[in-house]
């Protein structure tokens, strides 16, 4: 399976749901504390918009990994409008760039979950294809995701997709529910835990 393609696939089809969004949807709340949809949208266009070294010289600046990113999200923002997001990720969806230390189910999960967040506060979502869904959870279950699960998240839960028919971990203790709404959930979205059943949910929801 070449997660590239995936990728590149989830691009378009995000960018496809995005540009079905109102004028005043841009502005409002995502999931991501403290950003817009905007916000989301333009941090999506980083890879290509910021070279490594800016990055990691704006992290220094900014005073850690998250208020880099933080920072970089919104300047990018501030230069690209709605429009130029949505062109950015389709025009951009090949592109092979991953995190220093990490592959390309990096990538993948951060335009599937961003997707999310984008989108479910404004009672719209994009079909995820399967394939991308079952690479992205099973990097997720690992517990080894940099960046996206803290250690310990993870341990002693197994995960069940219910829409996929997969489940990865092998705690002993099950989180039960649609596959993206796992991803969500491992990558810290509460939002997602009402969807998710079994005797680790409640073991999930409290390390989040």
């Amino acid at each position: 399976m070449d997660t590239f393609a995936l990728i590149a696939a989830e691009r378009r089809r995000l960018a496809d749901g995005l540009d079905a969004i109102g004028r005043d949807d841009w502005q409002r709340p995502s999931l991501c504390a403290g950003w817009s949809v905007h916000v989301v949208a333009a941090h999506l266009n980083a890879p290509w918009s910021l070279s490594v070294p800016a990055m990691l010289v704006t992290m220094v600046r900014a005073g850690g990994i998250n208020q880099g990113f933080d920072r970089v999200a919104r300047e990018l923002a501030g230069t690209l409008d709605p429009a130029a997001c949505v062109a950015g990720l389709r025009a951009h969806a090949e592109s092979r760039f991953t995190p220093p230390g990490s592959g390309p189910e990096a990538p993948l999960t951060d335009v599937i979950v961003h997707g999310v967040d984008m989108l479910q506060p404004l009672d719209r979502s994009v079909e995820v294809a399967p394939e991308a869904l079952t690479v992205s959870l099973a990097w997720l279950a690992r517990g080894r995701a940099k960046g996206f699960v803290p250690r310990g998240r993870v341990d002693g839960l197994r995960f069940e997709a219910t829409d996929l028919g997969d489940d990865c971990g092998t705690g002993p203790s099950t989180v039960e529910g649609p596959a993206i709404a796992l991803c969500a959930a491992l990558c810290g979205r509460r939002e997602a835990l009402d969807l998710l059943t079994g005797d680790g949910a409640a073991v999930l929801g409290a390390r989040l």
